[in-house]
Parts: structure tokens; C-alpha cells; sequence
């Protein structure tokens, strides 16, 4: 028998129940069982969007464009993804597959050419070489992992990618605050995460494993990697939070524990994204209520096309740690 969302934990879907509108309940399920098109950038330090969507249509691809982002694309037909990775601009690093919903929070971020930005949790890198693009390789750029393997896949990546401005550091990230405090004008952390977003039916070993004891763990790292980019942030700049999870412990619960560390020294900005089927961030859970200023946060609801992600944007308005 094919498999549904019902193969999924039962006590993951009661939770869910909780967190999503009625009326996206049903898209939000059905998107577990969903083959999302592949997407990608052109990678604008290697290319232009212009010569390589042509390159990309001579080969055959049905290559169509994402409304809401430049250079940004998805494949028309499911079967041609494993075209595209044989291309020479694959090869070449001048695209990079990526999920739509992971492309979001560089733009959050928005850093300018010659600012200097922190990736805090960057492997395998797609969006520190949006950041990067982003950037025009002018600045300074600093990348953290801590897990050996995927450091050097970032670096790896970075290389291919033409992301020469890039320092990476195999270190935890949760160190970064105390070694350079207040060092950067623009923090990005997509916090290692439950990736509950990513549950796919047809592949059990995404969501075998899970459970609330490692929702919480994930919280508990996730609570100082973010103080850790508190310390690190100048007052003035901007620090971007994002995650794969829908648990509240993973998301909302993080920012009301932060804020609290940090009375009167962070604000919550209130963000729009380009895109539809948006949920403001859960303002209580469990019996708790968390800071109303929690609720500036944006969850993006997933769909046949996107899948689901958290977002929030923080300013640092003061100083000290």
C-alpha cells in the first residue's frame, strides 16, 4: 500500500493539528506525501540569469521562473532534475539547487557589499553563497560549523561557487559571541533543528526517529546558539532566526527565552515575506504564553511547492551581554 500522512508519528500530527490554521491543515498534510519541483539560483558570481536560462533551455529543461525572487527557478518537470545535475553549469557552480523556502532568510538578512555578516550554522552553504551574491564578494563573510564533515563540504562548496570572500571556522558556534563580541552588522542563524519540515512519507528514515525528547534537545542547543549571535551582533544590526521545525519549542519558545535574557536590548521587527500562506508566529503553548512581541514572527506553511519554515527578524538596540 502507498504510503500517507497517517504513517507519520501520531503524536507529531496532534501537535500539528494544534499549530495550523483549520484552513491550511489539509494542504499542510498533504504536502508530506507531495514531490516538490526542484528549484535553484543562478549563481550571479558565476553567471547571469539571462545566458543561463538559455544554456539550460538548449539542453531541454523546462525552466520557469520564481514570481517573487530574480534568478531563482524551478524545474517544470519532475524527471529533469537529474539533467540539471548533469550540466555543465552544475558542475561548474554556476547554479545551486536549493529549496525555495531556505532562499527567504538571506533576504530577511539583506546584506550589503562591504558590511560584515556571520553565518552561524552555515553548512552545506546555500545560503551563505546567497549572502555571498548577495553581497557581490565585497565584505567580509564569516562561516561557522562545527561538524567536521560538513565544514568541509561548505568549504568545498564556497570554492566551486567562486564565494571568495568567505573565512570559514570549523568551531561551535555557540562559542562565537564570546570570542568576538558585537563584531557584526548582520547575524544569520538557521538553527540545526528537529527538520520536521523536511518529513517526507515515502522516506521513513526523515521522521523514524523523532520525538519530543529531541524537539527539546534541539530547543536547549538552539537557546545558545542564538545568545551566542546576540553577543556577536553590533548594536544597530540585524539577526535573522530560522528554522526547518514547526515545534513552538524549537521557534517561538527560543525568541520568548531570548528576549527575556535580553530585556530591552532586542526587538522583534515586523517582517513580510514575497510570498502567500503565511501563519504569524504562535503567541502560546502548552499552557504558556510567550512574549507578545513573539507574534512579528512569520511561519511559512508548506504546499505542494514550498515547504514549511520559521522566520524571525531581530534588531540589537543596545548594548551589552
Amino acid at each position: 500500500m502507498p504510503a500517507s500522512d497517517s504513517d507519520l508519528p501520531a503524536l507529531f500530527l496532534q501537535r500539528l493539528e494544534q499549530m495550523i490554521p483549520e484552513e491550511s491543515l489539509g494542504t499542510c498534510m498533504a504536502s508530506f506525501s507531495e514531490i516538490r519541483p526542484t528549484s535553484f539560483r543562478v549563481n550571479t558570481l558565476k553567471s547571469e540569469s539571462s545566458k543561463l536560462l538559455l544554456e539550460l533551455q538548449q539542453l531541454g529543461l523546462d525552466v520557469r521562473p520564481v514570481k517573487w525572487m530574480s534568478g531563482a527557478f524551478t524545474l517544470g518537470d519532475h524527471g529533469q532534475r537529474r539533467r540539471l545535475t548533469e550540466s555543465p553549469a552544475f558542475r561548474e557552480g554556476r547554479l545551486y539547487i536549493q529549496g525555495l523556502a531556505s532562499m527567504l532568510a538571506p533576504l530577511l538578512l539583506d546584506p550589503k557589499p562591504g558590511e560584515t555578516v556571520l553565518d552561524l550554522a552555515a553548512a552545506p552553504g546555500g545560503k551563505t553563497l546567497q549572502i555571498a551574491a548577495m553581497m557581490k564578494n565585497q565584505g567580509t563573510l564569516s562561516a561557522v560549523e562545527s561538524v567536521k564533515g560538513r565544514f568541509f563540504r561548505l568549504r568545498a562548496n564556497l570554492a566551486l561557487h567562486g564565494a571568495t570572500m568567505v573565512k570559514c571556522y570549523l568551531m561551535d558556534g555557540r562559542a562565537v559571541g564570546g570570542k568576538v563580541p558585537e563584531r557584526f552588522d548582520r547575524v544569520l542563524l538557521d538553527a540545526p533543528c528537529s527538520s520536521e519540515a523536511r518529513f517526507h512519507v515515502s522516506k521513513p528514515e526523515s521522521w523514524l526517529r523523532w520525538n519530543i525528547k529531541k524537539v527539546r534537545e534541539s530547543a536547549r542547543k538552539q537557546v545558545r546558539l542564538l545568545d551566542s549571535a546576540v553577543k556577536s551582533l553590533r548594536v544597530g544590526g540585524r539577526l535573522v532566526y530560522c528554522t526547518c521545525a514547526f515545534s513552538p519549542e524549537e521557534n517561538e519558545e527560543v525568541i520568548h527565552r531570548t528576549l527575556k535574557r535580553y530585556p530591552d536590548k532586542l526587538v522583534v521587527d515586523a517582517i513580510r515575506l514575497p510570498i502567500s500562506g503565511v501563519q504569524n508566529g504562535i503567541e502560546a503553548w502548552s499552557g504558556n504564553a510567550y512574549d507578545p512581541q513573539v507574534s512579528q514572527a512569520l511561519r511559512v506553511l508548506p504546499t505542494a511547492e514550498i515547504s514549511g519554515f520559521f522566520l524571525c527578524q531581530m534588531t540589537k538596540v543596545s548594548e551589552g551581554s
